[in-house]
């Protein structure tokens, strides 16, 4: 078991000490991530529960954790926004949005509302592609993902989507699970404005079809696209949660070297800090 960098208590310390004047990124584990910005909190598609490891307890596709949980979710309810990106349940984990408390702000694909309010019990903000909300100081631009495929429902609404945050000088670039699809980068850069973006957020566990679940970028993959939108900064996710699907992130560093794209592999509950351009 990969114990964290910093957890519990100590990751609750850590953040409570972030200077306001700076932003801030704790890993917590697969494709979740705190945000911290002038006092504000968003979280990016957290799961923070073992409710999966339960469902498939006894099956043929046991979800067993490879990491130590880095903190309760019910100590982070003075998180102002939470997201998730499309329906699976390491991105839409009812124990861990219940465990928010019912004031946070759920965004999520309007696709996925009813089962929004079926899981967390709250209903959501909804979005979809192109459009934007913004709340408490984060400006959310939803993009298309492809999982592996571009999907919509009987309504045209997307039903998998990256986000790219805004808050103050800053764009983050979180992908959702996604693989290449065409246009991708223009699409995230339209959505990021002149300034570009920041941190690209990006799955790389890849794609194989005997572990019998829909795939994500693979490493190189990952450093491509980062490459491709200008990223500040690369950082890997979707990895070193569950057994059986996972990829070390040996190829995505060995590729950025040879992109010379700035990447930074965080370890669970580690912090990123960044400054102004």
């Amino acid at each position: 078991m990969i114990r964290p960098l910093q957890s519990g208590e100590t990751l609750l310390d850590d953040v409570r000490r972030a200077d306001p004047a700076a932003l801030h990124l704790w890993w917590l584990g697969q494709s979740g991530f705190l945000v911290a910005w002038q006092g504000r909190h968003l979280l990016l598609d957290p799961y923070l529960s073992d409710s999966l490891t339960r469902k498939y307890a006894g099956s043929d596709k046991p979800h067993e954790r490879m990491t130590e949980l880095v903190v309760e979710p019910s100590a982070l309810r003075f998180v102002d926004v939470v997201t998730s990106s499309h329906a699976h349940t390491d991105h839409l984990d009812g124990d861990t949005l219940r465990a928010l408390g019912p004031d946070v702000a759920i965004v999520a694909p309007e696709a996925h509302r009813e089962l929004v309010i079926e899981r967390a019990g709250v209903a959501p903000v909804g979005i979809d592609d192109g459009e934007t909300v913004e709340l408490a100081g984060f400006a959310l631009t939803a993009v298309p993902a492809a999982h592996e495929e571009i999907e919509r429902d009987a309504a045209g609404r997307m039903l998998h989507l990256g986000y790219v945050v805004r808050c103050g000088p800053f764009a983050l670039y979180h992908a959702g699970d996604t693989i290449p699809y065409e246009g991708m980068a223009e699409r995230v850069l339209a959505a990021a404005g002149p300034e570009g973006i920041d941190v690209a957020l990006l799955p790389i566990n890849g794609r194989v079809r005997e572990r019998r679940v829909v795939g994500n970028l693979w490493g190189d993959e990952a450093a491509e696209l980062a490459h491709a939108i200008g990223a500040r900064l690369a950082v890997p996710m979707h990895f070193e949660l569950f057994a059986f699907n996972t990829e070390p992130p040996d190829a995505f560093v060995a590729a950025c070297a040879r992109l010379g794209q700035p990447q930074h592999v965080l370890r669970a509950g580690e912090r990123l800090r960044l400054t102004p351009r």
